[in-house]
């Protein structure tokens, strides 16, 4: 996953839990390459109208949070690149208190809508459009007795689409020829993959979807996609696959073995880079560590290529300062931060700055030539790569 994909995610997520205890909550999304000097007119006029709000504590925090604005936009001579956006207004959780708090980026994508809008929550459906995982796939698996669809998005298989097949065994029935009953056979294949043609194009036509994989156990997989795909739909898949199962066990063993396939989506990636981890691990003279000092030391040193850590970590970098004069930096769980005590003193020191682990590293790493790979738990490697601290690196050379 990309580092500002990931912060993308991680804001969403965070603004959808503010509320406001009235309509005070302000979004503004200014599309790439618009008029900067529009917008500061529009936040202007905006100013003006609300002085027409009856509620006196509406509108003092709707005029505080547009003045806000309005103070932000000063910083920009011109629209970003890729559009700007801007969150603001009154989040405080107690009636009659005032915390008026500005959220401003650059998106990772451009903006295509411009959109002013003021309610009691913050309008995301624009950034949740962007959060999406954009590389999607189509999965088949087949034999004579069923049909298997699923879609691949990012890292996660849903089974679409289940097809059973009323196509007989081999075993014939009494008082028929064999050649007899080896038709029907046929005839009721060519109808079952007929079928499942069908269902292929009305699946993975959406243009969303970069290439279909299909597998299965034995040849009827070829046969279908020879015989039975027209040219437009063939052209969709990128290879067979040969599979022991079908169902969704077979999903997911055609999804192991197309990782050629798939290259450019990213659950191959990650699985890639954890299993080269790991492997790393096991030698007698590894090129991989992991443990947030370690690879910080890592990092300090220029040793390390790639650093791996686990989406979601629930990890920051707290600096303390004590009233005995005594300061530090530490990394420490999110929910373990208050509280810290002095080592000279004793005393509860207080928080002067806090930093998400994964934007400590990304600035690290981007200091030193290193790449960040941020790694999903939705794998079984991603999965035990957090068991084991969710924090890594592959190195240029042994420490």
């Amino acid at each position: 996953m990309k580092e500002e994909h990931y912060k993308l995610k991680k804001l969403v997520e965070e603004l959808k839990k503010k509320r406001g205890r009235h309509t005070e909550l302000i979004s503004l999304y200014i599309p790439a390459g618009f008029n900067i000097n529009e917008i500061a007119n529009l936040i202007a006029q905006e100013i003006s109208l609300t002085q027409n709000v009856k509620s006196k504590t509406v509108r003092k925090n709707v005029i505080s949070a547009l003045t806000k604005i309005q103070q932000h936009l000063k910083l920009y001579k011109k629209t970003p690149e890729k559009g700007l956006v801007i969150f603001c207004g009154n989040v405080s959780e107690k009636e009659g208190e005032s915390d008026i708090e500005l959220w401003s980026f650059e998106p990772p994508e451009p903006v295509k809508v411009k959109l002013y809008w003021c309610d009691q929550k913050f309008e995301l459906g624009p950034l949740e459009e962007m959060k999406k995982e954009k590389d999607v796939y189509g999965l088949l698996v087949l034999d004579r007795s069923e049909a298997n669809f699923g879609i691949l998005r990012g890292k996660k298989i849903k089974i679409v689409q289940n097809l059973d097949s009323i196509v007989p065994g081999k075993t014939r029935a009494g008082g028929q020829s064999a050649a007899r009953y080896s038709r029907v056979r046929e005839g009721m294949l060519n109808d079952f993959l007929k079928e499942v043609a069908e269902n292929f194009k009305e699946i993975f036509s959406d243009e969303e979807i970069k290439g279909v994989v299909v597998g299965g156990p034995g040849p009827i997989k070829e046969k279908f996609v020879e015989e039975y795909l027209p040219e437009e739909m063939k052209k969709k898949v990128l290879g067979i696959k040969d599979t022991g199962y079908t169902g969704e066990v077979g999903l997911n063993e055609l999804l192991n073995r197309s990782e050629d396939l798939l290259k450019e989506a990213k659950i191959s990636k990650e699985k890639r880079v954890v299993r080269k981890f790991f492997e790393e691990l096991q030698k007698d003279v590894p090129k991989a560590t992991y443990g947030i000092e370690e690879v910080k030391r890592a990092l300090e040193m220029g040793a390390a290529e790639v650093v791996l850590v686990s989406e979601g970590l629930e990890w920051e970098e707290v600096e303390y300062i004590c009233e005995c004069g005594y300061g530090e930096k530490k990394f420490v769980r999110k929910d373990e931060k208050e509280n810290h005590k002095c080592p000279k003193c004793g005393k509860v020191m207080k928080i002067v700055g806090e930093e998400d682990i994964i934007d400590v590293l990304e600035g690290m790493a981007k200091n030193t030539g290193a790449e960040l790979e941020i790694i999903s738990r939705e794998s079984q490697e991603g999965e035990q790569f957090y068991l084991m601290g969710g924090v890594g690196a592959l190195l240029r050379f042994s420490i």
